[in-house]
């Protein structure tokens, strides 16, 4: 497994070398001596959670005030077009995004570092996304920001599904940049 730094401070990806041969494949999906080297504490991370959705679906953009929250995701089934916003103003990427596709043929695990907005989209007709998080959910400090956002400009590579009302209703970036930076 190899770990690749990506164009937003502090964001990693985790890339296994899958095994295959004509009875499928194995995979090591999650390394604590490679998290460990690459700076992270792998016993930080207290509770595993799987999403199941439909192609199509957006879940996003959300994250956490306060600590935050630190995840490791992956796509255990199907494909997901995922998103990074930096929302952390003291940093020296605050504002930029990422993205990467996490699919069930590569296995790459994304982390994700506190203060990041998160989201993503379904690319295949189901998709399982699992996600490791180091802090149990305070629905006090959920942040979200509207997935559409024209000023954020997302490419969502299909045209958006069954979107939640939390998403629908979310607010701007500029409002969450503005409260985040004054």
């Amino acid at each position: 497994m190899k770990v690749e730094r990506t164009t937003l401070d502090g964001v990693l990806l985790f890339v296994p070398e899958p095994y295959r041969d004509e009875r499928g494949l194995f995979t090591r999906t999650f390394d604590a001596m490679i998290a460990q080297k690459a700076g992270l504490d792998p016993a930080a991370f207290i509770q595993d959670s799987q999403s199941r959705s439909r192609q199509g679906v957006v879940r996003g953009m959300h994250g956490r005030s306060g600590r935050g929250e630190a995840k490791l995701v992956r796509c255990a089934r199907g494909a997901v077009f995922d998103v990074l916003v930096d929302a952390r103003p003291d940093s020296p990427t605050f504002g930029r995004q990422t993205s990467v596709r996490l699919d069930d043929e590569s296995f790459v695990t994304l982390y994700v570092p506190p203060g990041l907005l998160h989201g993503f989209q379904a690319l295949t007709e189901v998709t399982d996304v699992c996600y490791r998080i180091d802090r149990e959910h305070d629905p006090s400090e959920d942040l979200a920001v509207r997935f559409d956002d024209p000023e954020l400009g997302i490419p969502w590579p299909l045209p958006a599904a069954m979107i939640s009302e939390r998403d629908r209703t979310a607010g701007s970036w500029a409002e969450l940049r503005a409260r985040l930076t004054g």
